[in-house]
């Protein structure tokens, strides 16, 4: 009898294009760029003059598959929390600068892993570049050229009219070539915009145009649903085709959540490793139990378990037990009962009350059998 592979896969599937060759830059211990897995980054919400608050929030976005965080810096005291924060986080610290000049050599001096500069609202920022590749390249941190649609340069704006995507192309690589000429190319690049097609065409038109490693984002891309949609859309079509070596999914909602939601628009597409996937129905007529009721305690009673595992939550006999059969585990539901699959075998039957429980049980099982507990961390056995 041939043996048939079910659940997840042991090796990711191959992507959908090759990635687009950039060159690398080192942020902090992650790289970016040159072929390095695609990382996720998000940005705290908490006062950063809040030193015990901010390292707090980032323990919670590391825990969340957080790799890159970003921190605001409007003011002095922000700029003099950062050695604090720079030298505490578990994930390296990226201050975000806007209006002064001054806070970047701050933030070099205080120790974090990479400065973001929005060109287009630091007053006299072009005077400063000479200064500022000086500082960085001697200490080794590289910077965003971060474009902003809704903070464009006024000369590119009078020139296009608004933020299209040439205009924003042409404002980022005009700021490259400024600290090109003092030799410094330790550089990422974004350029973002609330609209995901005019994003698209200024990433698109970016890669073809220079080398350098991008960031992508949906800048202000709303709520958590519209936000969501707008990153999968914008973020899927770029990576499908090899564009894009860091992301952040801009959300109104806690940060966490846009790490989720961007390790799983990476995870969907191949580009890292796929951790817990639960399949379920959209339900339908043909349904004998609460679907939604059923995938959503599953869910909730998953919550956190870091392991590998597909676990299929149907709720008919036309299609429950085949896609049951096919995940690590599962259940096909019908007539206020639950046939419980674990790698395509029938263990046990069981009534829908305890469908949940059972579910939860096995998983647990199953991560332990994979030599990992529930938090994702190797088993150790200890020796007698």
């Amino acid at each position: 009898m041939t043996s048939v592979s079910l659940g997840m896969p042991s090796v990711p599937p191959q992507p959908l294009a090759e990635r687009r060759l950039s060159r690398q830059i080192m942020v902090g211990s992650v790289p970016v760029g040159g072929g390095a897995p695609v990382s996720v980054q998000s940005m705290t919400t908490t006062p950063t003059t809040d030193v015990n608050a901010t390292l707090q929030q980032i323990a919670e976005l590391t825990a969340s598959g957080c790799q890159i965080v970003r921190v605001a810096v409007p003011s002095q005291d922000d700029a003099e929390a950062l050695p604090a924060i720079a030298r505490k986080s578990p994930i390296p610290v990226i201050a975000d600068i806007h209006f002064q000049p001054k806070y970047v050599f701050a933030a070099i001096d205080a120790g974090c892993a990479a400065v973001r500069v929005n060109p287009g609202n630091i007053r006299q920022f072009d005077d400063k570049v000479r200064e500022i590749a000086r500082a960085a390249s001697g200490a080794g941190v590289p910077i965003r050229i971060g474009v902003n649609a809704g903070s464009l340069d006024k000369r590119l704006l009078e020139k296009y009219g608004k933020a299209t995507p040439e205009a924003l192309v042409e404002s980022a690589l005009w700021e490259c070539s400024l600290f090109e000429e003092h030799g410094f190319r330790d550089i990422k690049i974004s350029v973002k915009h609330n609209d995901p097609v005019v994003m698209i065409n200024a990433y698109r038109q970016l890669a073809a145009a220079c080398d350098y490693p991008l960031h992508l984002g949906v800048t202000e891309a709303g709520p958590a649903f519209q936000g969501t949609i707008k990153s999968a859309v914008a973020f899927g079509a770029l990576l499908a085709e090899g564009i894009g070596d860091t992301i952040r999914v801009s959300l109104s909602a806690p940060p966490v959540e846009e790490v989720k939601v961007g390790s799983q628009i990476l995870e969907s597409l191949g580009l890292r490793q796929r951790g817990l996937e639960i399949v379920s129905c959209p339900s339908c007529g043909r349904a004998q139990v609460d679907v939604y009721k059923l995938a959503e305690e599953v869910t909730a009673g998953l919550d956190g378990l870091k392991v590998p595992l597909r676990v299929a939550v149907m709720g008919c006999v036309v299609n429950g037990p085949g896609e049951a059969r096919e995940a690590d585990l599962g259940v096909a539901s019908g007539n206020g009962k639950g046939q419980i699959f674990v790698r395509g075998e029938v263990i046990k039957t069981v009534p829908e009350s305890k469908i949940v429980e059972t579910l939860i049980d096995e998983a647990m099982k199953l991560a332990e059998e994979m030599g990992v507990d529930a938090e994702g961390e190797p088993v150790v056995t200890p020796v007698a």
